[in-house]
């Protein structure tokens, strides 16, 4: 059994057909004579794949989490060393 489907790049202008198959082997006994079937299933869904470039919040939106989880980060790191490292008193 052969399950064909399309995918559609629109960057390139490329049309790609990707095939899966399926096999299962039977014992057959002397007499018999063997035989080789094929079905093909043309998928009716195709994909379709797209580039589009990204806008100026999303850097400027993954800037601030980089800050933030820089500042969170360190926070932690010097809150630690502060616990570890603080003088005792007597």
């Amino acid at each position: 059994h052969l399950n064909m489907g399309s995918s559609n790049d629109d960057v390139n202008s490329i049309t790609v057909y990707q095939m899966l198959e399926q096999s299962q082997i039977v014992f057959y006994d002397e007499v018999n004579v063997p035989e080789a079937r094929f079905s093909y299933d043309m998928s009716p869904m195709s994909v379709v794949v797209q580039k589009e470039g990204r806008k100026w919040y999303d850097y400027l939106t993954s800037l601030c989490a980089i800050i933030g989880g820089t500042f969170t980060t360190l926070g932690l790191i010097d809150a630690t060393l502060y616990k570890v490292f603080k003088p005792k008193k007597l």
